[in-house]
């Protein structure tokens, strides 16, 4: 699934296409994806003009100069594919600009979305409702985690996945952060002191902003806006890698938790 590194990828692919740009055409190509498509999406988006793109956690967000953003998750499969020479069984949305350009949004499995919503009134979409604040943002900190932290028994590899401690963040890079804070994904959330906190929140941005430059995970069906494939799975310390030796000597090891897998190095990850 496209996590946060791979949304942000795209949108920062979409942006030279789309900023500025005048929707000419914007075509549902079949009635839903893993929801119906807003039935005034055609009507209220051609026409427009792109003012913005940005992120929220896992979503992209596209607005334009009438006070609606389209909101597009992009699900177990989806990528935005840029200027294709043909389309697709699988291009469910088609978008193309006054100067040309042509945008299809492709999911083989339909596990993504597209939704329509007021600029203005996005804090009341309801995927955004109860999330926590953006892991590079400057609202994630090591004292707003403690806090978020308190009490929690749970570990801290699920408390980290909890979108109401911090959006955006899934399981592959979880496990690279824990890895590289030298945390034990096992332990209680709620009883990390506080300067390894410290440490969390730094590998957090470090890999996350690692995974960005690289363009994303290839995992799948992911790929970029032009086609070309993320890399940074090549630099995996940990996930992925059960059996293999990590780079203090040890072995890394797999456990299940909550329906994912857990990759980590028992013999670094101690704390």
């Amino acid at each position: 699934m496209p996590e946060l590194p791979e949304v942000e990828t795209t949108v920062r692919g979409l942006t030279p296409v789309l900023l500025d740009a005048t929707l000419a055409l914007v075509e549902p190509r079949r009635g839903d994806l893993r929801r119906p498509f807003p039935p005034e999406l055609r009507q209220r988006l051609t026409g427009a003009r792109v003012i913005a793109l940005s992120r929220r956690a896992k979503y992209g967000l596209i607005d334009t100069d009438r006070g609606d953003t389209m909101i597009f998750h992009l699900g177990m499969s989806g990528r935005w594919r840029v200027d294709p020479a043909e389309l697709l069984a699988h291009d469910h949305l088609l978008v193309e600009t006054a100067a040309g350009r042509r945008l299809a949004l492709n999911d083989p499995r339909r596990f993504g979305s597209v939704d329509l919503w007021p600029t203005d009134e996005l804090v009341g979409f309801p995927a955004f409702a109860a999330l926590g604040p953006e892991p590079l943002g400057p609202a994630f900190t090591a004292d707003y985690l403690r806090a978020a932290l308190a009490g929690k028994t749970t570990s801290i590899k699920l408390a980290l996945l909890d979108q109401r401690v911090v959006a955006g963040l899934g399981n592959i890079y979880v496990c690279e952060a824990l890895y590289y804070a030298r945390i034990n994904p096992r332990r209680a959330a709620g009883r990390i002191a506080r300067s390894r906190l410290e440490r969390l929140v730094e590998t957090v941005h470090e890999v996350l902003e690692s995974a960005i430059a690289a363009g994303g995970s290839s995992l799948r069906d992911y790929a970029r806006p032009d086609g070309e494939l993320g890399y940074f799975s090549k630099q995996f310390a940990v996930y992925g890698r059960e059996g293999e030796p990590c780079g203090c000597g040890g072995t890394v090891h797999r456990y299940a938790e909550g329906g994912r897998s857990t990759f980590w190095c028992p013999a670094c990850q101690r704390g």
